[in-house]
């Protein structure tokens, strides 16, 4: 089970670090964008429509590493003060009642719109623009999955903590063995 958890978590570091370096090219293509159109009086779809690409790709791919390192929103007024076993409980119950209910409710909803658009090869409806609205529309299959990973990986980590196995609090050599 431990194994188990620890390669699902090193799978949502490794693709949110991976993720995050689109930002690095959103900003370039951005300023990139800003420089033509303001300087050279010229645009383009296409390129617009790639930043448009790469901020959904860095949203919903990172969102299985924000869950990973805690960065989701939420209200800890009571979280804060539990112990480990406590924090398992909530995490193994919010993963169980909330975050799988959610992540099925989205895959179940998106499936035959993504299939549509794949099989119609989707293209925008811009001239100019590009041809892959059928692979932009595909995270919205990707990110439930991920997610749904994430939280097998967070409810195995939990069950361990409950059974006594593991001490969860984010301590550094837990972040270092999964690494």
């Amino acid at each position: 089970m431990d194994k188990l958890s620890q390669f699902l978590e090193r799978l949502s570091e490794y693709s949110g670090r991976a993720i995050a370096w689109l930002t690095g090219a959103m900003v370039c293509i951005t300023f990139l964008v800003v420089v033509l159109r303001y300087g050279f009086d010229l645009g383009w779809i296409g390129l617009q429509e790639v930043i448009t690409y790469l901020h959904a790709t860095v949203f919903m791919l990172g969102a299985a590493y924000t869950l990973r390192h805690e960065g989701h929103v939420r209200v800890d007024i009571f979280y804060q003060r539990f112990g480990p076993r406590g924090k398992a409980w909530v995490n193994l119950l919010g993963t169980l009642l909330l975050l799988w209910p959610m992540c099925l409710f989205i895959l179940l909803v998106s499936w035959d719109y993504v299939a549509v658009s794949w099989e119609l090869l989707e293209t925008s409806n811009e001239p100019g623009g590009l041809p892959f609205v059928y692979l932009l529309k595909s995270l919205l299959i990707l990110m439930p999955l991920l997610l749904m990973l994430q939280g097998l990986a967070t409810a195995l980590q939990s069950w361990q903590v409950l059974r006594g196995q593991r001490r969860r609090d984010n301590d550094d050599e837990h972040q270092q063995e999964v690494l």
